[in-house]
């Protein structure tokens, strides 16, 4: 399977999540009409040459990069003026993250049927293989495929984690920037409130300027004096 990638709007991002979508889904039916024929000597492909591991792991990696695509319009969506376009979109992208729930929910299902005919075939190859000892070629076959299947869960788990860590990082950078809008605008309206304009700014500025030299001047005026007084009675 190919990666998809997003757009940079709205709009784009959302065509491209449909797309893994149609994508994922026929991942799905296809490793469903696999699991159905594992018994058959053609089981390990699907027409594209992988097999059911590496046909789960391209539909996993499809399922999060759609759920890391509905994080960012999810927070698109919000940044809409109009009431009307944004409760369209809020509902569209929550179409999105349902059906791509489903999608995992079905693979995840998938999985552990396949995992446990797995372990079902190697208990029986064990209790062949003590009948008769002519099953250890049998074993090695589960063993690989058994294998193979357990680094498509890892890399799953893997996968996950990645999203979990980009969807803190995007909630993060989204809540940090609707502060500092909010700070700009605070700001503006507090400063269109008092009125004070460059010229005023200024003036503050050189009287501050002023006070400052007359602290100064206070400082070094008493300084003397103390000098004198001590210089006098001594």
């Amino acid at each position: 399977m190919e990666g998809g990638g997003g757009g940079g709007t709205l709009s784009e991002i959302y065509q491209s999540s449909r797309r893994l979508l149609l994508r994922a889904r026929d991942g799905l039916e296809r490793l469903e009409r696999l699991e159905s024929s594992s018994s058959s000597s053609s089981a390990s492909s699907v027409g594209t040459g992988m097999n059911s591991s590496e046909l789960a792991f391209a539909i996993k990696r499809d399922i999060s990069q759609i759920q890391s695509l509905c994080v960012e319009m999810d927070r698109l969506w919000r940044s809409i003026g109009a009431r009307g376009q944004r409760d369209l979109w809020k509902r569209k992208v929550e179409l999105v993250a349902e059906e791509v729930d489903s999608l995992k929910e079905s693979l995840d299902k998938i999985l552990l049927r396949q995992q446990k005919r797995m372990l079902e075939a190697k208990e029986r190859a064990e209790l062949l293989e003590r009948a008769n000892g002519e099953s250890s070629h049998i074993l090695r076959i589960f063993d690989d495929e058994a294998q193979a299947m357990q680094s498509a869960r890892n890399s799953s788990m893997m996968l996950e984690e990645a999203y979990s860590t980009g969807v803190a990082i995007l909630s993060s950078y989204s809540v940090q920037r609707d502060r500092l809008k909010r700070a700009q605008r605070k700001a503006l309206d507090i400063l269109n409130t008092v009125g004070l304009s460059n010229s005023v700014l200024k003036l503050i500025e050189r009287r501050h300027r002023v006070d400052k030299w007359i602290a100064y001047a206070g400082m070094v005026t008493t300084v003397v004096v103390f000098y004198g007084f001590w210089r006098w009675t001594h």
